[in-house]
């Protein structure tokens, strides 16, 4: 039976089948979010800071990195809730707007990883004239139309999301309130959302992974021709470093988005979502640190000035 009228709220369901691992999957969450705030926060004040990081590269790190926060910003603290304990309800006015800041976010980091490709682009495959283009202007630019990107998609799939005649038992297997969630809550003719849905999700997974993998392969050709092995091992760190957060991104979102009443996707959508709305923006800032000798010497020298 659908709901005609709007309903008062949803049952997250999450991962109460496997009530033995709520408790543990709660604190695993809390230190993981408390990871992902402090690796964040420091490469954007390094990015702010530090002169050498003073660059469109780290520019957008620091954005992508501020992304991360907000988006688990967004989904942490209710999924904490749910998993606490057995109070798994959210609000109406609740559930619309996470779903709101979760595709606005989402949309915009699609965006943003392919700005970042971009700037790898012209850096190796155009390194004389990578100051004249890439100037402070332009990298704003870049930014703005990757957020303006995700309000686009938050706009416009909302309304047909918030139409939908959901089932009067209102139980969404899930833990956060997602368009492919309340697409399957739904008892009636879901076509419509799904294609919108489905062509969003190609403009925002599929394409940009197309264009990121078309200027990686500039990206191969040029480095061939780079004499300086140390440059050319830089090279190959950076990129392979953005290419990881890619896929790891990439590859989680689209199987949940593009066919979301796909068997698959939906016996395995709660662990997608987990990925990337935990796991991903932890190992973004990690990733880029790690491999990264700038980022590493950065944090040495704040370290430095901030002991006695």
């Amino acid at each position: 039976m659908a709901n005609k009228s709007f309903p008062t709220g949803f049952i997250l369901l999450g991962f109460s089948e496997w009530p033995h691992l709520e408790m543990l999957l709660f604190w695993i969450v809390i230190i993981l979010y408390t990871m992902i705030i402090l690796s964040n926060s420091t490469i954007i004040l390094l990015s702010c800071v530090d002169p050498h990081l003073y660059t469109p590269m780290y520019f957008f790190l620091s954005n992508l990195s501020f992304l991360d926060l907000c988006f688990t910003t967004t989904t942490v603290p209710h999924m904490l809730s749910n998993l606490w304990g057995p109070g798994k309800i959210i609000t109406y006015t609740g559930c619309v707007i996470q779903l709101c800041m979760l595709l606005c976010l989402g949309a915009t980091e699609c965006v943003m990883l392919v700005v970042m490709a971009f700037d790898r682009y012209i850096a190796i495959c155009q390194p004389l004239h990578y100051t004249i283009i890439m100037d402070h202007q332009f990298c704003w630019k870049l930014v703005l139309i990757a957020w303006i990107s995700g309000l686009i998609e938050s706009v416009t799939q909302i309304p047909v999301t918030l139409q939908l005649p959901f089932c009067t038992h209102h139980r969404l297997d899930d833990f956060l309130c997602e368009v492919p969630a309340l697409i399957r809550l739904t008892c009636g003719d879901t076509s419509a959302s799904e294609w919108q849905m489905t062509v969003s999700a190609v403009l925002f997974t599929i394409v940009p992974l197309g264009l990121i993998l078309t200027s990686y392969g500039y990206i191969a050709q040029a480095l061939g021709k780079i004499q300086s092995k140390d440059g050319r091992q830089k090279a190959i760190a950076t990129c392979s470093s953005h290419l990881i957060v890619v896929f790891m991104f990439y590859g989680t979102v689209a199987p949940v988005y593009t066919y979301p009443k796909n068997h698959f996707a939906s016996n395995y959508s709660k662990f997608f979502t987990f990925f990337y709305t935990v796991v991903t923006p932890l190992l973004n800032p990690l990733i880029y640190s790690l491999r990264n000798k700038d980022v590493k010497d950065a944090l040495i020298q704040l370290l430095r000035r901030g002991s006695p």
